[in-house]
């Protein structure tokens, strides 16, 4: 398929799919996460969860699809899975277990807490598209607690972990 055709793929609603990119690696060591976002997403969030992310530039990092009621979220350069949720209906859609990849080779372990962010930070920010200012600062805020400097720019940060979203 030309990369013009997969754009104009790109352009309908129909939901991204594993076969939608050209690789991906599954977790490796799956590390079930302790701590899971709150958040309960809208049908209509969850519609528009289901439709997936693909990565279009280097700038951008994510690469997201659903399978069943399972979200996938891969690194767009190397395809290695890092994040897996699980949905439920539960008054809206509300993720009951997750799992992120243990692998330290494939994926830095920073925490629970960190974990538990950047899968919502994925979701809102790169997915949904939100400006997830609060997610944002508290990326920040983790970033600089864990590295023990307080001269962390937000802005690297953000660009290191999530990359951009077109568009955005």
């Amino acid at each position: 398929m030309t990369a013009d055709a997969v754009d104009a793929v790109d352009a309908t609603d129909a939901p991204l799919t594993r076969e939608s990119f050209r690789r991906l690696h599954p977790i490796n060591v799956p590390r079930p996460m302790t701590r899971l976002p709150g958040r309960v997403w809208t049908d209509e969030e969850w519609e528009q969860i289901r439709r997936g992310y693909r990565a279009r530039d280097m700038d951008e990092k994510w690469n997201v699809f659903v399978e069943d009621d399972v979200l996938f979220l891969h690194r767009s350069w190397t395809g290695h899975g890092v994040y897996e949720a699980t949905f439920a209906l539960d008054r809206g859609r509300r993720i009951v277990s997750a799992v992120a990849e243990g692998d330290g080779k494939r994926y830095r372990d920073m925490g629970d807490d960190y974990d538990c962010l950047m899968l919502e930070l994925v979701i809102s920010m790169i997915v949904l598209g939100e400006p997830a200012t609060e997610l944002r600062a508290g990326l920040a805020a983790l970033t600089a607690k864990a590295s023990g400097r307080t001269d962390v720019d937000a802005g690297v940060v953000e660009h290191s972990a999530l990359g951009l979203r077109s568009g955005s």
